[in-house]
């Protein structure tokens, strides 16, 4: 729960192809997501992936886990339910609201 995905307005099709600018905003969004999702879901690590099979559009994945299982998309649960999903957003949004300070700070 509370898989989320930080993407550029700008439309790249690999992470390597992104200008140093854009890649490390980026990182610095993922980071503040990724100390959110620590608060909101309290896992054993946050996992960060750039995959780049899904979509020919750069995104990242910031991944709440307890296990490398966790980073494994074919474990991913093919349909959640939209109660748990509103729940983790709700949980996301209000940990992001609590720290608020600049990303990368």
């Amino acid at each position: 729960m509370g898989h989320a995905l930080v993407v550029p307005r700008i439309e790249v099709d690999h992470w390597l192809d992104l200008d140093d600018a854009t890649s490390d905003h980026l990182y610095a969004i993922s980071r503040h997501i990724g100390r959110a999702q620590m608060v909101a879901f309290a896992p054993a690590r946050i996992g960060l992936l750039v995959a780049g099979f899904e979509v020919p559009h750069v995104h990242l994945h910031v991944v709440p886990v307890s296990s490398m299982d966790q980073l494994n998309f074919a474990n991913a649960a093919a349909h959640p339910e939209p109660a748990d999903l509103d729940e983790a957003e709700q949980r996301l949004v209000a940990a992001i609201a609590a720290n608020r300070h600049p990303p990368g700070d």
